[in-house]
């Protein structure tokens, strides 16, 4: 097959288009045709080089996939199938994957990192529980768009925020991919959503997935706009994926008993 490979850290240049072994199945294992395969953050860093971080060269890179499955050595998985992947790849065995937080495993990677070749080839393989399938109305570059950044979005929203319909959440960032994806998920959810960007295109964007109200980060102060938005109070839940630069506005946005 044919794959994206870099054999040394580096920037672009380092990037090869040349062949490679196809995967071998193991049981319990999917191969994907690679049809659309998203550029995540995590991918410039491992070509790049992380400290302390060693894996196996050459290295394909590429954790958010869509494609159809070609082969399965897993039962009653029909070939042609259109999938997207989860990236996530754990044991599947331990007490913590068994009890539903497989992104504590101790074996947890990411597909495309490490020891896991990932899709900018293709074909990709995966164990079966990766699979997620995608509907004939979504087209594989969208669904590509999903992976990373909505798991990202749920975890921080759903699992650690617990978010309730109806609370106020500020959404940090919300020309990012995971800034979009909360917002979506947020508003569906029920809450209210208030969010931040750096042009007015982006904010335009978020208004349209579901913005309540917008700030422009560059023009306006974070935390004193959402205390004038909320009457003083402050919002429920602050999406903080961004770090030390909105931090500060971060805790100040936040009300009584909020989580961040």
């Amino acid at each position: 097959m044919r794959a994206v490979r870099f054999h040394q850290h580096g920037g672009p240049e380092v990037l090869r288009y040349e062949d490679a072994p196809e995967p071998e199945l193991a049981p319990g294992e999917v191969l994907i045709r690679v049809r659309a395969c998203a550029l995540n953050h995590l991918d410039l860093w491992e070509r790049g080089g992380l400290e302390r971080v060693t894996f196996p060269m050459p290295h394909i890179s590429g954790s958010d996939v869509a494609g159809e499955v070609v082969a399965s050595a897993a039962p009653d998985v029909a070939t042609g199938r259109r999938v997207m992947l989860q990236p996530g790849m754990s044991c599947g065995r331990c007490a913590t994957c068994l009890s539903g937080k497989d992104n504590e495993c101790a074996q947890y990677e990411a597909l495309g990192y490490l020891n896991h070749p990932g899709g900018y080839a293709e074909l990709v393989k995966v164990p079966v529980q990766n699979l997620v399938p995608i509907p004939d109305e979504i087209d594989f570059v969208t669904a590509a768009a999903f992976p990373l950044t909505f798991l990202t979005a749920w975890h921080m929203l759903m699992t650690r925020a617990r978010l309730k319909r109806g609370e106020d959440v500020l959404v940090l960032a919300a020309g990012s991919g995971v800034g979009q994806a909360a917002i979506q998920i947020a508003f569906l959810h029920g809450a209210r959503v208030f969010a931040t960007a750096g042009s007015d295109d982006k904010l335009e964007r978020a208004r349209s997935l579901g913005a309540f109200e917008v700030i422009h980060h560059h023009k306006q102060d974070i935390a004193e706009e959402i205390k004038r938005l909320t009457n003083r109070r402050g919002v429920d839940v602050v999406i903080e994926h961004v770090g030390q630069a909105t931090w500060p506005a971060s805790v100040r946005s936040l009300a009584r008993g909020g989580r961040l």
